[in-house]
């Protein structure tokens, strides 16, 4: 049965839960390696769009999932897992008290995980060239930068592969266009010297642009009754419940 959702940056369509082909797709090692297994997802499941909102996209032409927002992506997707399987979802969580380092089962209604919509001045940036202004906390130097793309997402995830640098520098060297007073040839080496707490208020502003589906949730552990942060984890059993509740029996 067709669902009508909004997204984040207001692209508006139609989607529908997964049939045996995308079933296919989950198990295809190739295309996962290759980075296309969400796109070829969503290509399947987005029946129409409504609404492209920020995007340019021809009158009867498919939507190109490429140049979609991840925010956006992610959240068709969360959509297309409820459609499919429920909005319930279950997942194995260890405990962060040195004293305890537990495993217990954790469960959540994805519908309960807020979304924040893309600003107005936000979607203006991405539609005038996708360039947003941020600034170093400690000399105030400008750093311009980008929000990511579903094509910035697979050569993420290619970089990572290749071990080229760790999750940090990655998100930080694909996102960032420009560094005021530093010559592009120069930009990895001054990222590579970059003082950790610039770095992670760098991307605290890069989150704040972003918009998108908050994923850092509070846990209570059973065992010592301790409360923490944790980052949803999106796993092959995120699309597959069924596999990983065998793989916990």
């Amino acid at each position: 049965m067709p669902n009508a959702i909004v997204c984040p940056s207001g692209l508006a369509g139609e989607v529908r839960g997964l049939k045996g082909k995308e079933g296919k797709l989950l198990a295809d090692r190739a295309a996962a390696k290759a980075g296309s297994t969400f796109e070829k997802l969503l290509s399947g499941c987005w029946l129409t769009t409504t609404e492209p909102g920020i995007y340019e996209v021809a009158d009867g032409a498919p939507l190109d999932w490429s140049k979609v927002l991840v925010a956006d992506r992610f959240y068709a997707l969360l959509q297309i897992r409820g459609l499919t399987f429920g909005d319930d979802y279950a997942f194995s969580v260890q405990c962060q008290n040195g004293g305890c380092r537990e495993r217990f089962e954790w469960e959540l209604s994805l519908k309960d995980l807020p979304m924040r919509p893309l600003s107005d001045e936000a979607k203006a940036a991405f539609k005038a060239g996708n360039r947003f202004e941020a600034h170093l906390p400690r000399d105030g130097r400008k750093v311009w930068f980008r929000l990511m793309t579903g094509a910035d997402e697979v050569r993420a995830a290619a970089a990572l592969k290749a071990g080229r640098d760790g999750m940090l520098l990655t998100a930080l060297a694909l996102r960032i266009v420009e560094i005021e007073g530093v010559a592009d040839k120069e930009k990895r080496a001054f990222l590579d010297e970059m003082e950790m707490a610039d770095a992670t208020a760098l991307l605290d502003q890069f989150d704040d642009a972003d918009g998108g589906v908050e994923t850092t949730i509070e846990v209570e552990c059973p065992h010592c009754m301790g409360v923490q942060e944790v980052e949803l984890p999106f796993e092959r059993g995120f699309f597959l419940p069924r596999a990983k509740e065998r793989t916990r029996g």
